[in-house]
């Protein structure tokens, strides 16, 4: 059994003893020191919370306990139910909520849930609110409403088509080219809420070609949630089997988007906020942000049209606080998360859809043809195990020394640039590891970049 407990929220595997999974027990404890925190920063006040949930198998008990822990502290709840992460985002601000609750794991599978946690604002808490967050939990310092100050909940489903109705008011979103392109269109929707959402979206865009997989929201993945080449290959081969166009995948909250080619092919994780990018710079010039991460691809899109790249640590908050800092107008994570401020500063599959069929629509291309007018790159992910005793710190500064002619970036851990190429060294917070990710133009330089930043780093040690 797993339980994790960080800034952001806490993450944990279904059953076991408390404190050591995500049982009953932890899941009342958290929501009543974010409950307690909330009421706190809002000097007492009447609060209200929105709460939403993917389809996983835990969630209803899980969205159980949390609304009633909220409501026994005296907070009001509006319940959106089967929803995902941006429109409980969307609906925080909308709702003049003073924060939200996403009850899911993200591309964790089944056994896993999690509470993510949001401000006023409808983003995801800082770190030194998470920070306070789990201090009020080990604290145990929570003060329940008497019976007459009980929080009430109100049932409220109308933010699919709310959710929607704001993608379809966007400028950059083009309807009309959409639905005359006439796209044959795929979705694997792991039995989550994207299974509700995303053929809406579809729809109402004017496609009519659906293909649903895997769109029942039942909770049971067909295959490993996280939108990865080797989970997706019945969708590849569903693309071929329907003669379609566009391949798209969600993960069970719909925050990372994946597409597929027409030829079954990947068009790459990386690539989906690459694209959109492309989309929004051609219309929109402004800066671009992505984290340390993701790939030089956005970096390169973004300066050949002039324009100003920026990268952030790694974690959405990060990414969100660096967008903010040089008003971005898009940006994201390499892993399919797409960030678009025009709707809100939350990743979201469901415009990232919208502006990637735009943008299709527009070039008249293949989706293979233009993901093959980017930028070829390839990331290579390793590791180092070390020992407990090990100064990674230390290690990592002298790196940073080693290539201090080079182009180097310590703002997490230490990216090192290397012309075309780059390495980025981050520390574990959990484990005596090093992560070490690599880009080159093939496969094999990637690996053989990480391949010999290890060698030097062995030699540190």
């Amino acid at each position: 059994m797993t339980l994790i407990k960080s800034i952001s929220g806490i993450r944990g595997t279904i059953g076991g003893p408390t404190n050591e999974g995500l049982t009953p027990v932890d899941a009342v404890k958290f929501a009543a020191a974010y409950g307690t925190w909330l009421i706190r920063r809002n000097n007492g006040k009447k609060s209200k919370v929105v709460i939403g949930r993917d389809a996983r198998i835990s969630g209803k008990m899980i969205s159980d306990l949390v609304v009633s822990t909220l409501i026994g502290l005296g907070i009001d709840i509006v319940n959106l139910d089967l929803s995902t992460t941006p429109t409980v985002e969307i609906a925080v601000p909308l709702e003049n909520a003073q924060g939200g609750i996403i009850l899911t794991a993200s591309h964790n599978p089944k056994q896993w849930n999690a509470l993510k946690l949001l401000n006023e604002k409808g983003e995801f808490i800082s770190g030194e609110d998470g920070a306070e967050v789990l201090k009020i939990a080990e604290n145990e310092d929570f003060n329940f409403a008497e019976v007459d100050d009980l929080g009430k909940v109100v049932l409220d489903e109308s933010y699919l088509q709310k959710h929607i109705d704001a993608i379809l008011a966007l400028p950059l979103v083009d309807k009309k080219a959409i639905a005359e392109a006439d796209f044959s269109v795929v979705v694997d929707a792991v039995n989550s809420t994207g299974g509700i959402f995303v053929p809406a979206l579809l729809r109402a865009l004017g496609v009519t070609k659906i293909t649903e997989l895997y769109c029942d929201p039942t909770g049971h993945f067909p295959h490993n949630p996280e939108p990865l080449p080797e989970h997706l290959t019945d969708l590849s081969d569903a693309m071929i089997q329907n003669n379609a166009q566009v391949g798209i995948t969600v993960d069970p909250d719909v925050d990372r988007l994946a597409l597929v080619c027409e030829d079954g092919s990947m068009f790459g994780e990386e690539y989906t906020l690459v694209a959109v990018a492309d989309y929004v710079l051609k219309h929109t010039p402004g800066p671009t942000v992505s984290n340390l991460s993701s790939t030089r691809a956005l970096r390169d899109v973004t300066e050949e049209k002039g324009l100003v790249y920026a990268a952030a640590a790694v974690g959405e908050v990060n990414v969100v606080t660096k967008m903010k800092e040089i008003g971005a107008v898009i940006g994201g994570e390499g892993n399919g998360g797409i960030i678009y401020p025009e709707l809100h500063y939350g990743r979201d599959s469901l415009v990232g859809i919208a502006l990637i069929l735009s943008h299709l629509a527009h070039e008249n291309k293949t989706l293979s043809a233009l993901r093959d007018s980017y930028p070829k790159y390839v990331i290579s992910k390793n590791k180092i195990e070390l020992t407990p005793s090990t100064n990674v710190d230390h290690i990592l500064s002298e790196m940073a020394n080693k290539y201090s002619n080079m182009e180097v970036d310590t703002t997490d851990g230490v990216k090192i640039y290397i012309e075309k190429e780059w390495v980025h060294l981050r520390k574990s917070n959990t484990e005596p590891i090093i992560r070490i990710y690599s880009e080159s133009k093939t496969e094999s330089a990637a690996n053989q970049l990480a391949e010999r930043i290890i060698k030097e780093i062995k030699e540190l040690i």
